[in-house]
Parts: structure tokens; C-alpha cells; sequence
């Protein structure tokens, strides 16, 4: 904790003196970031800045549930074909499969899902298709 100004002292030369005597004591030495540029210091004002990070940072979607529910659909069709076998891939698609079933069965706002659960097996045998052609 800093001590308090002098009377008489001009709050300048008072808040100089008590940095100059911090760098002298080593106390800034080693912070993080130290010598690097500032994120995102290019960028555009934006008020909401620390909102979108904090987003960003949790994977958080601003998405209604229907349009992040078909992101997920994508990527789980996508990450089905990668997969090492093909159990894993079944896998994969029954648990979209699964979540997709939940939000048909529940109301949700926003626009409406207009997915049905996938064909495992009309899946795996696109997958098969082009593994093997």
C-alpha cells in the first residue's frame, strides 16, 4: 500500500516519485504481458468488447438453440468421418442423434429445428464409400 500524499506536494510529482521508486524496488519487473503488444489494440471500438471475449474464452454461443444445435450437427457429421473406427463414428452420430431427438420433444424458442436424427447407418456407409473409393 502507497502512502498518502503529502500536504504541499504537487500530485504529480507525488505519484512520479512513488513510481520511480516502485520500477527502483523491482516491482515491475516480470508482469505478464511485459514487452508484448496489447491484444486486440488494432481493432475497432467496441463497447462490448470483454462481453464477446468472455464468449469467446467459454465457447459461449449467441446462436438460438435450433442454429447451434445444427452447428453441432455439422461438426458431429464432419468429426464422423474423421474418426478412427467405426464404432467411434457411430458413436458420434447416436449422440447428435440424441440431441436432436431431445430438442424435437421440447418447445425452444427462436426458429424452429428442422432436423430429423440421422440414418447411422446411411451415415457409416457414406463413410465406408470414401474410405474405401
Amino acid at each position: 500500500m502507497t502512502e498518502r500524499k503529502p500536504p504541499g506536494m504537487d500530485f504529480e510529482s507525488w505519484v512520479d516519485r512513488q513510481i520511480r521508486e516502485a520500477t527502483e524496488r523491482g516491482e515491475f519487473d516480470n508482469l505478464p504481458g511485459a514487452g508484448k503488444p496489447i491484444p486486440d489494440i488494432d481493432r475497432r471500438h467496441d463497447d462490448m468488447w470483454w462481453i464477446r471475449r468472455k464468449l469467446r474464452e467459454e465457447g459461449a454461443s449467441l446462436l438460438p438453440p435450433a442454429l447451434a444445435l445444427r452447428k453441432r450437427a455439422e461438426d458431429a457429421l464432419a468429426a464422423a468421418q474423421r474418426a478412427g473406427s467405426e464404432a467411434e463414428a457411430r458413436r458420434i452420430v447416436e449422440g447428435i442423434n440424441e440431441e436432436i431427438r431431445a430438442m424435437l420433444r421440447r418447445p425452444i424458442p427462436g426458429p424452429p429445428l428442422t432436423l430429423m436424427p440421422y440414418d447411422v447407418e446411411a451415415v457409416l456407409a457414406r463413410r465406408r464409400e470414401r474410405r474405401d473409393g
